[in-house]
């Protein structure tokens, strides 16, 4: 199963466990691990949407039936991988959907689901897999967040607080488990022309006070809004395999300056107010 990558470091192929793995950035993703010579258990709600890796990969696709909101499900996923592979190299969390509607629009509902795929699903597989990479001494935890865990968007905001729950929870993680060799990484895509805003994405029930906002935010984007996914692949490659990997990656040009933006800000209002701040410490 080597490639010529593999080759020519005489490593061996890396054991990679993706979820949502029958869409988007997972199944590309996914594929790009195969075609080099990986070995990938891919995770999907329906199972039949993996058919065509197994097609075509064969035994180096393990194909898992998981929600990822179900936590005896999320255990009982890794304890596969394991039990095929005797160990898993990288986890990339990669499930979840954005929901589109302001925060008054939002119904209990629609933000509990949020929550409990984007984040929750994430903290279950996060907490399956650490027990296996503490017992092997190694391994690598990815976590696909967004530019919007570290910035903030309208009409996007129970996407935007799934995803700064999720930057908190794997920054805390990063000094938790760094003694036992394992490594962890947030993904912080920009849009992608990905089902994420089409066919994967919910909708809340407009309210009209809201339409010039509405309209002002879609009004905003434009066709380079959207970074290409098929770019991506070289870049989760070599994080994959970086011997010290990044806590966050930026992907797509568009993250850094609405970034960087919003950080500039967030220190000049500090600075103004750091005399009220400091006297507030008694």
């Amino acid at each position: 199963m080597e490639t010529d990558e593999n080759k020519g470091t005489g490593s061996s192929p890396k054991i990679i466990l993706i979820t949502g793995a029958s869409r988007g950035f997972g199944r590309l993703w996914a594929e790009a691990f195969l075609q080099r010579g990986d070995i990938v258990a891919a995770t999907a709600r329906d199972i039949k949407h993996l058919d065509e890796l197994v097609a075509q990969y064969g035994d180096a696709v393990l194909p898992i039936k998981l929600d990822v909101n179900n936590r005896s499900e999320s255990l009982g996923a890794v304890e596969k991988v394991r039990a095929a592979f005797g160990r898993i190299d990288v986890l990339i969390n990669n499930a979840g959907y954005g929901l589109f509607g302001t925060i008054e629009e939002t119904t209990e509902q629609e933000a509990r689901d949020q929550m409990e795929t984007n984040f929750f699903g994430l903290l279950w597989m996060t907490q399956a897999i650490l027990p296996v990479m503490r017992e092997q001494k190694s391994g690598h935890i990815i976590q696909v967040s967004s530019m919007l865990g570290l910035a903030t968007l309208p009409v996007l905001g129970l996407y935007n607080a799934s995803k700064f729950a999720v930057e908190g929870l794997s920054e805390t993680l990063a000094t938790e488990v760094a003694a036992f060799g394992i490594n962890v990484s947030l993904i912080e895509p920009n849009g992608y022309s990905t089902d994420w805003s089409g066919a994967s994405a919910i909708r809340t029930e407009e309210n009209e006070v809201y339409t010039p906002l509405r309209t002002a935010f879609y009004g905003g984007l434009t066709p380079d809004t959207w970074g290409k996914p098929e770019a991506t692949v070289d870049a989760i490659l070599k994080l994959v395999d970086s011997a010290s990997p990044p806590l966050r990656l930026l992907l797509g040009k568009a993250a850094y300056p609405l970034i960087k933006r919003n950080y500039d800000s967030r220190f000049a209002e500090f600075e103004e107010w750091k005399a009220v701040s400091e006297a507030a410490h008694g």
